[in-house]
């Protein structure tokens, strides 16, 4: 396969996904539907922080301000890849009907041709959600907001997403093994993700470990937002989230050309 230059490449995936969207724009109902469902879906668990809060003035130590910021890091997450890389969740079809076929005789990396193969429009929804909670939260927290720790904070946002995305590509190449037309790993491994919205400290120690080192959904959210407020003795461990995000986006790749290895098309 040609190598493309990283422009060039860049202004492929923006065409790509462009093509897409305009595509799915054509049905402006679905659009809107879905932009409304995302936000009362994440509207829903909002309320659902207010009623806690109503009882208790911290939740292991976190104020609201601060649990929403860790909600709307995992928010904002999500709707960067719903919106932008959608394509990942449809490898497991692909490999199953044999359309990967098609990517592997592009002068295109496979792995971005997949990435970029649809929008998910839930993901307006999710970014517009995600922002608005955490303007919010951010207004209400008490941060000196020097140029370093703005810098520090875009720094480890960026690498959170990341790590939210790297983790969905590594758990949907796991298709390469897993042969069926129904694959709920990724699903799963979603779910679980869900539990990163709120503080790791009300966990148990197991559940801790199974967040930080298992699978790192905490440095999706909880340790960025405890290393940008300055938050306890968990803030210095948001700092290694460019590391853990490095990481993650080497052993995503490895798992992906690795399984791709194993691609033998559907027979058809």
């Amino acid at each position: 396969m040609t190598t493309t230059r990283p422009i060039a490449t860049a202004r492929m995936y923006r065409r790509c996904l462009g093509a897409h969207l305009r595509a799915a724009l054509e049905y402006e109902a679905d659009f809107w539907i879905l932009v409304v469902a995302s936000i009362m879906m994440q509207a829903t668990g909002v309320i659902f922080l207010g009623a806690v809060f109503a009882r208790i003035p911290t939740l292991a130590g976190w104020t609201l301000a601060e649990v929403v910021l860790i909600y709307s890091l995992v928010v904002i997450a999500e709707g960067v890849g719903s919106l932008c890389f959608e394509g990942t969740w449809y490898l497991p079809w692909m490999v199953n009907q044999g359309d990967l076929d098609y990517t592997l005789v592009r002068p295109y990396p496979v792995v971005l041709q997949t990435m970029s193969g649809a929008v998910g429009l839930n993901g307006v929804g999710n970014l517009l959600t995600g922002g608005l909670l955490m303007a919010w939260s951010l207004s209400r927290v008490d941060v000196d907001w020097s140029p370093l720790r703005i810098a520090l904070a875009v720094a480890l946002f960026l690498s959170a997403v990341l790590i939210k995305l790297s983790v969905t590509l590594a758990s949907t190449s796991a298709c390469f093994w897993v042969f069926g037309a129904s694959f709920m790993l990724p699903t799963a491994l979603h779910q679980v993700g869900e539990l990163a919205k709120y503080p790791v400290s009300v966990y148990s120690a197991g559940i801790r470990v199974a967040l930080t080192v298992v699978i790192p959904f905490a440095f999706v959210s909880f340790y960025p937002a405890a290393a940008v407020l300055g938050h306890g003795q968990d803030s210095w461990v948001g700092l290694l989230t460019p590391l853990v995000a490095g990481y993650c986006v080497v052993v995503a790749g490895a798992v992906f050309r690795r399984g791709l290895r194993r691609y033998e098309s559907s027979g058809n």
